[in-house]
């Protein structure tokens, strides 16, 4: 007798679909990280749903790159609140009322402590425009520049409490042309910064 493959029931086949990450997007500035994120997760390159953006800067662009996505978003100025770690408490608070388990930080601008950290163990994570352990900290792109050095780049990292250190997901190398400043080498860091940072949250997902 021949072998016959029998199907599961389509109940049994979508339980083993995974359930999309939920993300809470912390955000500064502009927001091109966070569009990247929404896009490729609407090509479908990226099982996830982003569900808040937290922003602390009253004029940040990327309240309209949220709105663009239909994503809500939430303001949490950090010049009302009166410690670092009273921010990250509000921080805490919004993203378990957006029912999200991963933090993102795309552009923020602030330094976290580990009251938030210790809330999401290795469910926080950062990008930073360079090739992490060189160049941490603020003006990344300015101290490659100032170092000489002929490659930078844009690293996904784990984030620890000090700034920069975390474990490395995923990394993209940058060539420093000879007549590159720093806005000239931070958009061609930004190009790979939107290719990774989507892919590297799959995988500290696929592997928590």
């Amino acid at each position: 007798m021949s072998d016959v493959l029998i199907s599961p029931p389509i109940s049994a086949r979508q339980s083993q679909v995974p359930a999309p990450i939920r993300l809470a997007v912390l955000a500064s500035g502009k927001g091109s990280n966070l569009a990247a994120i929404a896009s490729a997760i609407a090509r479908g390159d990226l099982n996830a749903t982003i569900q808040v953006v937290i922003y602390n800067n009253p004029e940040a662009g990327v309240v309209q790159k949220a709105a663009h996505y239909g994503i809500p978003t939430v303001l949490l100025n950090h010049r009302t609140f009166d410690s670092r770690e009273a921010l990250d408490q509000a921080i805490i608070d919004t993203v378990k009322a957006y029912q999200a388990d991963w933090v993102i930080m795309a552009g923020w601008m602030r330094r976290v402590t580990d009251v938030l950290i210790n809330a999401f163990p290795q469910r926080v994570l950062n990008i930073h425009p360079s090739l992490l352990p060189s160049f941490p900290g603020v003006r990344a792109v300015e101290q490659a520049l100032a170092a000489g050095t002929k490659i930078t780049g844009c690293t996904v990292h784990y984030v620890e409490l000090v700034v920069d250190s975390g474990p490395i997901i995923m990394q993209a190398a940058v060539p420093v042309l000879p007549d590159d400043t720093p806005a000239t080498l931070q958009a061609r860091i930004q190009v790979q910064e939107h290719q990774i940072y989507p892919a590297a949250i799959a995988i500290a997902a696929a592997t928590s």
